[in-house]
């Protein structure tokens, strides 16, 4: 390819607070329109703001956690256009004086380790939100998001293909959510990402003339709407035409992006510092004492359960998902399971009971330990794995300990050689084809008749013993 895109990235994260940034009215999603409002982010005469400290101290662990340099000094500034759901007529945001600056986001791409330069973290405060379906022929505004307290990480245009751009978001999210600023809910909007883009000749240190795409509620939706956006790019320069600096909205359904309004510059907002707020100061003791603060990162915990587990690379990604994951995941070896065997029960069948019932790892009403004794139970024998899995879901129900539920249920695994004889002969009389096939020399075919005396038995035959059998009787 001749053409190099170069990509960075502006993301907004909504802050994790019990009220706005000016004000003390709750930072809600969905309640009632207009229910939480005041003067003061209404931006009505006489009332002044108050900066919460609640913000500012996330803000901090945010800008530490991206590993940026958080300054002792910031200053607040007016940012100036005209929109509906901008209540005072300008946005309290931060511009040349930001909170942090030079960070970086280490992250694993499809095709190897990446890194992308954060050039500044600044605090702001949110807008309202546009209601377009609310009143026929007509838009409405509710302003209970208004001033709910945003950070703005901006990146440096490292990034060069649109894969690499949801590789790092989502290290992004992870990082976010194990630090517990945000829940970076993308289709609630404490997530938004707007993905600046230019295109130049490979080779070239000449930026081109970038566009910006807005309006993206999904890392898919990023990746697709850049490789378009991409395409496009390139298809212009090749006719000879010129790239516009514009802002684009992308639609999801349509997959298709297209012009919203020419891009703005700093200029056209008309900057100026706050004059109802002093500038934000964050002493050096409160930085320390936050970075002390911080938890084990994504990348650093990942890299620990590969060290200290002997885990492969593909596990220690999955369970670090999430820290509530990892949490639960060494918890259940804390408590005597095997590490793999723990990995493996952890990923499959207690991340679908969480998928089942939409929850996370935090919500699950099965203890650690009490998961590493159905564990130890299966591997003793006295439970087969797939009768174990519906252990799993009784006890998720408040069924009990793994054994009570074992023998209430009457899921014990049969050994008894009489008993296995008799579903392995009925196995056999019942797959004449199979046997056959067997008997000419296709062992394979043996995993399927011992999944059959499996689902004759429902699950409580002994797998082991049920092979055994099947291979005397067969031979």
């Amino acid at each position: 390819m001749t053409w190099e895109p170069v990509i960075g990235i502006e993301i907004h994260v909504q802050l994790r607070t019990s009220a706005k940034l000016f004000c003390g009215n709750a930072a809600v999603f969905g309640d009632e329109p207009n229910k939480h409002v005041c003067p003061v982010c209404l931006g009505l005469p006489g009332a002044l703001p108050t900066t919460n400290p609640e913000a500012v101290a996330l803000a901090v662990r945010t800008a530490l956690a991206l590993d940026c340099t958080v300054h002792e000094s910031s200053v607040w500034s007016r940012k100036n256009y005209f929109y509906p759901d901008l209540p005072k007529g300008y946005q309290i945001t931060q511009f040349d004086r930001p909170l942090a600056t030079a960070g970086v986001v280490d992250f694993d791409g499809p095709e190897g380790e990446g890194s992308v330069r954060i050039r500044r973290i600044h605090m702001e405060e949110d807008a309202g939100k546009s209601l377009h379906d609310r009143v026929p022929g007509s838009t409405a505004v509710d302003l209970n998001r208004a001033g709910t307290p945003l950070v703005e990480v901006v990146t440096e245009p490292d990034l060069r293909t649109p894969a690499d751009v949801r590789a790092f978001l989502g290290t992004l999210k992870r990082t976010l959510e194990y630090i517990d600023v945000s829940d970076c809910n993308m289709e609630e909007g404490s997530l938004r990402a707007d993905a600046n883009v230019s295109v130049r000749r490979r080779g070239s240190e000449t930026l081109g003339t970038k566009t910006e795409i807005k309006n993206v509620n999904s890392f898919s939706g990023i990746e697709r709407a850049l490789d378009i956006e991409i395409a496009r790019q390139i298809d212009v320069l090749e006719q000879g035409g010129t790239i516009e600096q514009e802002s684009l909205l992308w639609d999801d359904h349509r997959g298709e992006v297209r012009s919203m309004r020419s891009k703005e510059e700093s200029h056209d907002y008309r900057y100026f510092p706050e004059p109802d707020l002093p500038p934000l100061s964050v002493s050096a003791a409160e930085i320390e004492a936050a970075r002390r603060a911080l938890p084990e990162l994504p990348r650093a915990r990942k890299a620990r359960l590969e060290a200290d587990y002997s885990l492969p690379a593909y596990d220690a990604e999955v369970l670090t998902q999430s820290a509530a994951t990892a949490d639960y995941f060494e918890g259940v070896v804390g408590a005597g399971a095997n590490t793999k065997t723990a990995s493996n029960w952890v990923m499959g069948a207690l991340q679908a009971l969480i998928n089942e019932r939409g929850d996370d790892a935090r919500d699950v009403p099965v203890r650690p330990e009490s998961l590493a004794r159905l564990i130890a139970l299966v591997q003793d024998g006295t439970v087969s794995d797939s009768a174990a899995k519906k252990v799993l879901g009784f006890m998720a129900d408040g069924g009990g300990e793994a054994m009570e539920i074992i023998e209430s249920k009457g899921l014990l695994q049969v050994r008894d050689d009489g008993r296995l004889a008799e579903w392995v002969e009925a196995v056999v009389a019942e797959s004449p084809d199979e046997v056959a096939r067997y008997r000419s020399g296709e062992t394979r075919v043996l995993g399927f008749l011992v999944g059959q005396v499996m689902r004759r038995s429902q699950g409580q035959a002994d797998p082991r013993r049920v092979n055994e059998l099947l291979v005397e009787r067969l031979s």
